[in-house]
């Protein structure tokens, strides 16, 4: 299997930037004058206050990342350097990939990566291969034999039942601990379907003896994905976001998730009863919907647990994984939807309770975009809002500046990902669209479905033992709370205009 991370195809070719550009062209030609009237300028106050609001934050977070990109990090990375030049060797690291129904290719190109960054590691390196499947168990010691590695690397292999990712972890997590790890120990946490980039362990790891306080780290994270061009080129965007996002916040040392596809940890936090626990069994009690444990988002529960225990969070933009993604359905919307119902959930699940920590906890500049998380699910929405109403009452004229608008800012924005470091295609702008409509209707039904929640892959799903009292309660008031909050945002709408 071949991974390649910056072809271009489809949508991303030139000619998908001249179809884009020739359609926002036509748009411009056809707007009528009157869309401009000056009896629609309350309709355009309206949609520019909103348009402020939800860029000035944007703004903030690209100034954060460019400035984390380029002096922040380059100080943490000479710092690191210098260090590493006064040191002989480097500290014991342990790689715990978690393998469960991923297909051979993907599995041998994994391990692969992996044994070649324990050989080229200059201390001791342990791969623990927390598995399910006897094949799985075939496979690496074929791929171990064939390697033929050097002494300082070893194998071990961790047989568990098919209970799922979090058991996987706290399996391989308690099979390290045995081991009583060196206090400046590192733990890589991989998945099953991450290709590690050369050198990704040894960038990452220099970094904690630099950062006393930072308790993982994170890497960057481009994508080979099995799928349609318009699937390849989400996949793409979404990465290049999350790349200016996690700069943003590691300013502050709080990046918002310890991606589960491969973060690295001390092992002192790793071998904890407590982190352990966290992982293992981590569970939300809501007013609502009663107790219930937590099926995905096990990087969101490493996450939380190092912000309750008082460690910080990093991120590492040189040093970079590739994921091998498969979409878990043909049709791009259905795929793209089951994705963001798990990713968001996961999201927003974390949400109240990481609020509880406080402020002094996790800093001002978090606890607002932890707030943003729950309120931008609806002002994305107030521009489509406002301009279709204003049509209804007005004319088409306004909903075409609208598309305008919205053809124009998100091309701006695709020229901002560039900055990104990650391949940019023509697809880009309207999917910044599709992600902002689609995605905000997807996290408010998420938010009051809190306790649906499924694995893509596997297609598990949380199955709780309710009396059936509760049970009707809860099936009853989740979309009885959905349609009354867009009700009162119905409302809202029709007051603006």
């Amino acid at each position: 299997m071949q991974i390649e991370r910056h072809a271009n195809s489809g949508l991303g070719s030139a000619a998908g930037w001249v179809l884009y550009l020739g359609a926002l062209s036509l748009i411009a030609v056809l707007l009528p004058a009157s869309a401009f009237d000056a009896r629609h300028t309350h309709y355009w106050v309206a949609l520019g206050s909103i348009g402020v609001w939800r860029y000035s934050l944007g703004a903030v977070h690209f100034a954060r990342a460019m400035l984390f990109l380029h002096w922040r990090f380059p100080r943490l990375r000479r710092a690191a350097s210098a260090q590493d030049q006064g040191t002989d060797g480097a500290p014991p690291i342990y790689l715990l990939i978690t393998s469960y129904r991923i297909d051979t290719a993907t599995s041998a190109k994994v391990y692969r990566a992996a044994l070649r960054e324990a050989r080229h590691w200059r201390g001791p390196a342990t791969i623990v291969a927390s598995i399910v499947e006897m094949a799985d168990e075939r496979l690496i010691k074929l791929l171990w034999q064939q390697c033929a590695p050097p002494e300082h690397v070893q194998l071990r292999i961790v047989r568990i039942a098919g209970t799922g990712k979090r058991d996987a972890l706290a399996q391989g997590f308690r099979a390290i601990s045995r081991d009583m790890p060196a206090a400046d120990a590192v733990v890589a946490v991989i998945d099953g379907d991450t290709v590690l980039d050369p050198e990704v362990l040894a960038r990452s790891a220099s970094l904690f003896p630099v950062m006393p306080t930072v308790g993982a780290l994170t890497t960057n994270e481009f994508c080979a994905v099995q799928g349609s061009a318009t699937m390849r080129q989400w996949h793409r965007l979404r990465f290049a976001q999350r790349h200016l996002n996690m700069c943003s916040m590691a300013l502050s040392r709080r990046v918002l998730t310890l991606t589960g596809r491969m973060s690295m940890f001390r092992a002192c936090i790793v071998t904890d009863p407590e982190f352990i626990r966290d992982v293992q069994s981590d569970r939300l009690d809501h007013w609502r919907l009663g107790r219930f444990r937590f099926l995905t988002g096990d990087d969101k529960s490493s996450w939380f647990s190092l912000m309750r225990l008082g460690w910080e969070t990093g991120y590492v933009p040189d040093a970079s994984i590739t994921t091998v993604e498969h979409p878990p359905d043909r049709s791009f919307v259905r795929a793209s939807r089951k994705l963001m119902f798990r990713w968001y959930g996961n999201s927003l699940r974390q949400n109240s309770r990481a609020m509880r920590l406080g402020w002094r906890r996790l800093g001002g500049f978090t606890t607002y975009v932890l707030l943003d998380q729950r309120i931008s699910m609806w002002t994305s929405l107030l521009g489509l809002s406002v301009a279709v109403w204003g049509s209804v009452l007005h004319g088409p004229a306004l909903l075409m500046a609208y598309a305008l608008w919205i053809g124009v800012s998100r091309l701006l924005l695709t020229a901002l990902l560039r900055f990104s470091g990650h391949p940019v295609g023509a697809a880009f702008p309207p999917l910044l669209y599709y992600n902002q409509i689609v995605g905000s209707l997807t996290k408010i039904k998420v938010s009051f479905h809190l306790d649906q929640q499924s694995w893509t892959r596997q297609d598990n799903r949380l199955v709780r033992d309710l009396d059936p009292w509760q049970a009707r309660f809860n099936r009853w008031s989740s979309p009885a709370l959905t349609a009354a909050s867009m009700s009162v945002f119905a409302a809202l709408v029709v007051s603006l205009i």
